[in-house]
């Protein structure tokens, strides 16, 4: 019995201890669900310590093709709170966010609060365009969504969110700035960018870039190029001269390399974390780092 009560009285002190100290989120605090890695990095940056995080997609996934597992769709519906992309990205993963709002878990649809673009041409022309983080000054007010959203959930501390939210606003205003000081160093005549689909359109924005054409003339992987996409797109690439397609490092390169050979197009072709995270321990494993990573692949197909 003695030493029953005092296991029991150690563990309560413990416990009293790692509760003072913040050695976890506040047991109050329902868990938020973010769909994307990228989102789910930033989401993490803001929420630090203050409640559970879950992140649906893997690393090296495309967004526009994941599903989730019964378990993730039963994490959905108890959520606290569900942050997702919006503006038609998760494609297949709409209907669960719909489901689970529909029982009353608040969601948060990040690309409505960040001044979206459309698409200028392609298969999705006119519609908004969801690649929104390819601009890090859009990733400020996806930052400022988050941190509101969050804040209100019941269990969290919201001065904690508010100084995590601030010291990741001024880590994206220094990402701003790095990239603008080395996209600089690209001559405007070859600020020119073909890509596997429609995914750079907020960086050529921000960044003075000029998009001329995509393998997949499409906002969405999933879609597919006829051949009077490929030949419109080949004589693009040899009229602009262009040096480098840049395709995403979770698909496959094969067709880009496929139209370079039987056009006889000389460009060499680069991969770039354009959708998904990497694995941790790669250079893509953090939004800031996939974002550094993408500038000197890009600096250095071009320059």
């Amino acid at each position: 019995m003695i030493r029953r009560a005092v296991v029991g009285l150690v563990a309560s002190l413990v416990a009293a201890a790692t509760t003072a100290c913040g050695g976890g989120p506040p047991s109050g605090a329902g868990e938020i669900v973010v769909t994307t890695n990228i989102l789910g990095d930033v989401v993490r940056n803001v929420v630090g310590d203050a409640a559970e995080v879950r992140v649906l997609m893997k690393p090296n996934t495309d967004p526009h093709s994941f599903g989730v597992s019964a378990q993730d769709a039963a994490a959905m519906n108890s959520a606290g709170l569900i942050v997702h992309n919006g503006l038609g990205l998760e494609e297949n993963l709409i209907r669960n966010v719909e489901a689970a709002n529909a029982q009353g878990v608040p969601i948060l649809a990040v690309g409505d609060h960040v001044d979206p673009i459309r698409y200028a041409e392609g298969d999705g022309a006119g519609m908004l365009d969801p690649h929104f983080w390819t601009d890090p000054g859009r990733m400020v007010a996806a930052v400022d969504a988050i941190e509101r959203a969050v804040a209100v959930i019941d269990g969290v501390d919201a001065d904690t969110v508010g100084r995590n939210a601030e010291n990741y606003r001024a880590q994206l205003r220094d990402l701003d700035a790095s990239m603008t000081a080395g996209f600089a160093a690209i001559p405007p005549t070859r600020r020119t960018l073909v890509t596997n689909h429609h995914v750079l359109g907020y960086l050529a924005q921000r960044f003075g870039f000029e998009v001329i054409g995509t393998i997949v003339p499409s906002g969405t992987t999933l879609a597919a190029p006829s051949p009077s996409d490929l030949e419109s797109l080949v004589g693009a690439i040899e009229v602009a001269a262009v040096p480098a397609i840049f395709v995403d490092a979770s698909q496959p390169e094969k067709l880009a390399r496929v139209l370079a050979e039987q056009a006889g197009v000389r460009v060499r072709i680069i991969a770039l974390y354009s959708e998904s995270l990497s694995p941790p321990g790669t250079p893509g494993a953090t939004y800031l780092d996939m974002m550094r990573a993408n500038t000197d692949a890009i600096i250095a197909g071009l320059r």
